[in-house]
């Protein structure tokens, strides 16, 4: 039954555990699930169950998004987000191994503190942060979450901080001013 149920396609688990593994989908991204939230709705026979998953999905060479699905079961929850996400990319500005400059994002009661770092720090950062920023390919940062640690908020205001960035390059140019 189980090697049928691989030949026709199902049993999307075994792939799914491979590539959470690796860290890595077919196309060469980086996808970490955030949060996996059951919800119930009480009809007449019982309960009926659903699941919502947050996903952020990155190249770890810049480009990073995050997704949110919802399905019946978990594993088509994650395929959702993670095409929602795949959709959405976009590219972050960095200066070597971190980022150009401190920056504060906000979404909601969220708000998230982006500093840069020395090169060998790492990355000083809690779990939706820490996702966000391994999968866009930062490697040295420093952050303070503030105010609400909701997950999908923390996420949000991570990527509006780092849509904030930008680089002596793109400032000069917005500018009009040569460097």
């Amino acid at each position: 039954m189980a090697q049928e149920k691989q030949e026709r396609g199902g049993g999307g688990g075994e792939r799914r555990r491979n590539r959470k593994e690796e860290g890595k989908s077919d196309s060469d991204q980086f996808e970490s699930v955030i949060q996996i939230k059951r919800c119930a709705a009480v009809v007449k026979g019982g309960r009926r169950f659903s699941f919502n998953a947050l996903v952020v999905v990155g190249d770890k060479r810049g480009s990073v998004s995050f997704g949110y699905g919802k399905a019946k079961e978990v594993p088509p929850a994650v395929d959702k987000a993670v095409k929602s996400a795949s959709r959405r990319m976009k590219k972050v500005p960095m200066r070597g191994s971190t980022i150009p400059h401190r920056v504060t994002g906000r979404y909601g009661a969220s708000k998230v503190l982006l500093i840069p770092a020395a090169p060998g720090t790492g990355i000083i950062a809690g779990r939706g942060v820490r996702d966000v920023v391994v999968a866009a390919g930062i490697h040295d940062i420093l952050t303070k979450n503030l105010g609400s640690t909701n997950p999908i908020n923390v996420v949000k205001a991570t990527l509006d901080g780092l849509s904030k960035l930008r680089t002596r390059e793109s400032v000069a140019e917005l500018r009009g001013v040569t460097l």
